[in-house]
């Protein structure tokens, strides 16, 4: 166990913070989808795909950008395991990822975004 140098806590409490710390790789994988998500472009496309599932050149159409900027931002988002495709014949349909970080990171961008309401 970790014996911190100084007293500011009881041992019960240094106990809980250690045994509950996340592990380095949680921690590496949690700052890397921040780190990802923090580029303006790719945190709207992730919302839009949050709430929708769609192609390239849908998304391209949204976001008013070229399709291969939009797949370089897919790209990167189904690297780092946020968005997920699939195949219908020679089309790709993108859309957020089904997994417990993501529909974490999606509640927490509508509260902060909700909070942090500005005038468009």
């Amino acid at each position: 166990m970790t014996t911190l140098p100084h007293n500011h806590h009881s041992h019960e409490e240094e106990q809980y913070i250690v045994e509950n710390m996340p592990a380095e790789c949680t921690i590496a994988a949690v700052a890397e989808a921040m780190k990802q998500l923090g580029d303006p472009t790719r945190l709207r496309i992730f919302w839009l795909l949050c709430h929708t599932e769609e192609c390239v050149v849908d998304i391209a159409a949204f976001m008013n950008m070229s399709s291969p900027a939009v797949s370089h931002h897919l790209r990167v988002l189904k690297n780092t395991g946020l968005v997920t495709t699939r195949r219908e014949g020679k089309e790709v349909y993108y859309t957020a990822a089904d997994t417990p970080m993501v529909n974490k990171l999606h509640h927490t961008i509508e509260e902060i975004a909700e909070i942090n309401c500005c005038d468009q």
